[in-house]
């Protein structure tokens, strides 16, 4: 469940777009915990969010589940009586997350759901988490997705949003461009590396600015956005109900 990524070590004859496929979900511990600074901490907030806005009797959410880490991280610190959901598009991560779950000892049920979040119907929420998922959705989907968890949320109830920003002056970007490709690097990441995954996810993961991500969260029926954590590019919000 732990593997190393090394899916671009190697020069690839031909540069296909990123997929979260059985190759990408093998490794994807690995790869996103090198990829994205502070992603660690973002879990660790989530479970202070789980102990602060989850609601006895409702359900916690987690869209884009993946591998079920933020699942599990608010499944650790939820009253009891939450009922947690993770859904996923990707069989490949529903997979391996389903068995991450049965390895874990917490006794709040979770059910894990193959499908996509854009179709998948929402129950009474308190607490819901969107973590480096937006950025995958159609920018043309994803106001009607916040205003459909924004519906489903309870009075009091907030959702985790966390994202990789797109920055409107030039050399603000391409600094922290610069500075999360060292970050990178740091990591053990080669040259090769960033620059074949950089090509891949290209056009697949489209980052926007924190005033449109602001804006749109009120614009769906949230009272407030507060930024909680930032490192470089990658932010997360706190979007209260």
């Amino acid at each position: 469940m732990k593997g190393r990524d090394a899916l671009y070590s190697t020069p690839l004859a031909e540069q296909l777009p990123f997929r979260f496929d059985a190759s990408v979900a093998d490794v994807f511990q690995d790869m996103i915990s090198r990829s994205v600074p502070g992603y660690g901490l973002t879990l660790q907030m989530l479970a202070v969010a789980a102990r602060r806005f989850a609601q006895p009797g409702s359900t916690c959410v987690d869209l884009g589940c993946s591998l079920a880490a933020s699942t599990l991280a608010m499944r650790h610190h939820v009253p009891e009586g939450v009922h947690l959901l993770g859904v996923d598009s990707s069989p490949d991560m529903i997979g391996r997350a389903r068995a991450l779950v049965a390895q874990d000892r917490a006794c709040a049920p979770i059910e894990l759901r193959c499908a996509d979040i854009l179709d998948v119907s929402l129950p009474p929420t308190s607490l819901a988490a969107l973590n480096f998922t937006l950025q995958f959705v159609p920018r043309e989907k994803r106001a009607g997705l916040l205003a459909r968890i924004a519906q489903a949320m309870l009075p009091g109830g907030a959702l985790v949003l966390s994202e990789k920003l797109a920055f409107d002056d030039p050399a603000e970007q391409s600094l922290l461009t610069e500075l999360h490709h060292a970050f990178k690097a740091q990591q053990g990441y080669s040259a090769l590396e960033i620059a074949q995954k950089r090509n891949a996810i290209e056009n697949v993961l489209v980052p926007e600015s924190l005033q449109l991500h602001r804006q749109r969260l009120l614009d769906a029926g949230f009272s407030r956005v507060i930024v909680w954590l930032q490192c470089l590019n990658f932010v997360s919000l706190l979007a209260i109900r």
